[in-house]
């Protein structure tokens, strides 16, 4: 026998290897977007009320831990009205284009950009230009 490879051989061979080769920059394509989008979602989860806010020692943007059942103190003395809605009370939620009114939040508690309401029994923070919710008071 010669020793000479038939030539159907080396075809099957030949498509074997780029396949091969196709799934290894599949692989590589898949890698190297996980690696460029996972910081780009953390930053975008971590992006929170408008640029420029005040962050209080704890983190969190708006009312300080420390002010905080002083400023509940101060929302009770105002007789907020409590405003029901259906939806839950969380952190980036929007509130309703209508029904809900908002004040302003006294200097003495951190000159903040955010307004204040009480909704669901819940004293809130919004962004007033888009009705999110920037902080639970608790």
């Amino acid at each position: 026998m010669s020793g000479r490879v038939p030539a159907r051989i080396i075809v099957k061979n030949a498509e074997q290897a780029a396949k091969e080769q196709n799934m290894r920059h599949h692989l590589l394509a898949v890698a190297l977007l996980a690696t460029i989008s996972a910081p780009i979602a953390a930053q975008a989860q971590s992006t929170v009320g408008v640029v420029g806010a005040p962050v209080v020692e704890d983190g969190t943007v708006g009312i300080a831990i420390d002010q905080r059942p002083a400023f509940r103190e101060y929302v009770v003395r105002e007789r907020v009205p409590n405003y029901t809605i259906p939806d839950r009370i969380v952190i980036g939620g929007v509130l309703p284009e209508t029904g809900v009114t908002y004040y302003d939040v006294p200097p003495s508690f951190g000159g903040t950009p955010y307004r204040y309401t009480v909704v669901n029994g819940r004293t809130i923070l919004v962004e007033p230009r888009t009705r999110r919710i920037v902080q639970v008071i608790e």
